[in-house]
């Protein structure tokens, strides 16, 4: 039988990151988007959604990729591989923070920018505040969930290629 224990330590680290991750997305957001033109403001709030679709399709591949071959790159030395199997080995962590981390934070800025977007419209043009806010978070709200569902079938089929890049790349931070 599986231990059921709670593993509270993940939960504190789980927890603490996403509060610091919060608070630097939103830092970057509230120092960035105020002092810059609508378009630029538009462009970030698309960057902080493509960031969040990203790291879904990564906690997806993550949770579905075919350790065995992460197994076969690693005998074969190739950069990234080692990295990726510690990945798949804490699937449901690396998941997790992915998805619910990196993803919802994503998520949260991205509306907050969107919000941010909608009041510099609204300072300079005449529009309905409420059909400018609603079209605004509505635009923001389908390009999040439409970007992560188009991912999601191709994070599946082509999972142990994209685990594989991204571990390749996080492990030029950590190295391996």
């Amino acid at each position: 039988m599986k231990n059921n224990k709670i593993n509270y330590g993940w939960i504190f680290k789980i927890v603490l990151s996403t509060f610091i991750i919060s608070i630097v997305f939103t830092l970057i957001s509230e120092i960035a988007i105020p002092n810059v033109t609508i378009i630029l403001g538009i462009i970030i709030c698309i960057i902080f959604i493509a960031i969040g679709v990203i790291f879904d399709m990564v906690g997806v591949a993550i949770t579905t990729c075919d350790e065995k071959k992460l197994h076969s790159m690693a005998s074969n030395k190739i950069k990234g591989a080692k990295t990726a199997i510690k990945f798949k080995k804490n699937a449901d962590k690396m998941s997790s923070f992915c998805n619910d981390v990196i993803g919802d934070v994503c998520g949260i800025v991205s509306g907050s920018t969107a919000t941010v977007i909608a009041i510099k419209i609204l300072e300079k043009t005449n529009f309905n505040e409420l059909v400018t806010t609603v079209i605004i978070m509505g635009v923001v709200s389908s390009l999040t969930i439409g970007g992560k569902a188009l991912e999601k079938s191709f994070a599946i089929k082509r999972s142990t290629t994209i685990v594989y890049h991204f571990s390749k790349i996080i492990s030029l931070f950590i190295g391996e």
